[in-house]
C-alpha cells in the first residue's frame, strides 16, 4: 500500500509540472502578441502596464508549482579543482637603510716564519797540553742567526787536578767574555780531598771529561765562545791540566726555543 502511494505521488510530481508548463507556454504566446503592440511611442498604453503585472504573476506561479515537490537529497561533493598557475611576481621592495657603522677592527699582520735551518760549528785541537790553573784555555767564534734562539755548547777533553792538600778547580764557558745568565752558568768542577805530599806521579790521573749546557738570551751575530779554568769558591787552587795527549773540542749549535 505504501509503495503504491509513493509511486502515485512521484507520478503526480512529474506530470503536473509538465502540464502546468504547457499551459504557461500558451499563455505566454498570447501575451507576446499583445506585448509586440506596445513598442516605440505606445509605452503608455494600458496593455503595456498589464503585461508588467502579468509578468510578476508568472513568477509567483512558477514558484508555487515547483516548491510543492519535496527536495531531493544533496548531491555528492565535486572533486577539487586543479591548482591555479603562479601569479605575476610582485614588484621589488624598497631598499633597506644603511646599518650602524661598526667599531674599528684591529690590524693583524700575518707572519710567515721560514723553516728552521741547522746551524752548528765545531772547533778541535790536538794535544793542547795546557797546564794553566787560571785563565782562558781555548775559544771558538760562532755566528748566531736569531736573537730568540738558544746556544748549546759542549767541551770534551782530558782534565786533571793534583795538589798536596784539599783543592778544587772549575772549568766553565763564557759568551763574549761573560758567563751565561740564561738561566745559569755552564760549568764543571774537580775536587780533591787529599793530595800527595810531594805532588808525585802516583795521583797524576788525566781523564777525558765533558761539560755541556744551553744558554739563552744571546743576541744574533758573532759570538765568542770560550772555555776557561779557575778556582772554586772558598777552596784553594791546585795544579790543573787540560787537553793532555788527546784531542779536545768545543761544539756549538743554535737551537729554537
Amino acid at each position: 500500500m505504501v509503495s503504491a502511494l509513493a509511486r502515485l505521488l512521484l507520478i503526480t510530481c512529474v506530470i503536473l509540472p509538465f502540464h502546468g508548463a504547457e499551459k504557461l507556454r500558451k499563455a505566454l504566446d498570447r501575451k507576446d502578441v499583445e506585448y509586440e503592440k506596445c513598442t516605440g511611442n505606445d509605452a503608455d498604453k494600458p496593455n503595456c502596464t498589464r503585461i508588467a503585472a502579468e509578468s510578476d504573476s508568472r513568477t509567483s506561479y512558477l514558484n508555487n508549482m515547483y516548491n510543492s515537490c519535496p527536495q531531493g537529497p544533496a548531491g555528492t561533493p565535486g572533486r577539487e579543482g586543479n591548482p591555479g598557475t603562479n601569479g605575476i611576481p610582485g614588484t621589488p621592495g624598497i631598499p633597506g637603510r644603511d646599518g650602524i657603522k661598526g667599531e674599528k677592527g684591529e690590524c693583524v699582520s700575518e707572519v710567515f716564519e721560514e723553516p728552521w735551518k741547522p746551524n752548528y760549528k765545531q772547533c778541535a785541537w790536538n794535544s793542547l797540553n795546557y797546564g794553566i790553573d787560571l785563565g782562558k784555555i781555548a775559544d771558538c767564534t760562532f755566528t748566531k742567526l736569531r736573537s730568540d734562539s738558544a746556544l748549546r755548547v759542549l767541551f770534551s777533553g782530558s782534565l786533571r787536578l793534583k795538589c798536596k792538600t784539599a783543592c778544587c778547580q772549575r772549568w766553565y764557558f763564557t759568551f763574549n767574555g761573560a758567563e751565561c745568565t740564561g738561566p745559569l752558568p755552564i760549568e764543571f768542577i774537580i775536587y780533591l780531598d787529599q793530595g800527595s805530599p810531594e805532588l808525585n806521579s802516583t795521583i797524576n790521573i788525566h781523564r777525558t771529561s765533558s761539560v755541556e749546557g744551553l744558554c739563552e738570551g744571546i743576541r744574533a751575530g758573532l759570538v765568542d765562545v770560550a772555555i776557561w779554568v779557575g778556582t772554586c769558591a772558598d777552596y784553594p787552587r791546585g795544579d790543573a791540566s787540560t787537553g793532555w795527549n788527546s784531542v779536545s773540542r768545543v761544539f756549538i749549535e743554535e737551537l729554537p726555543k
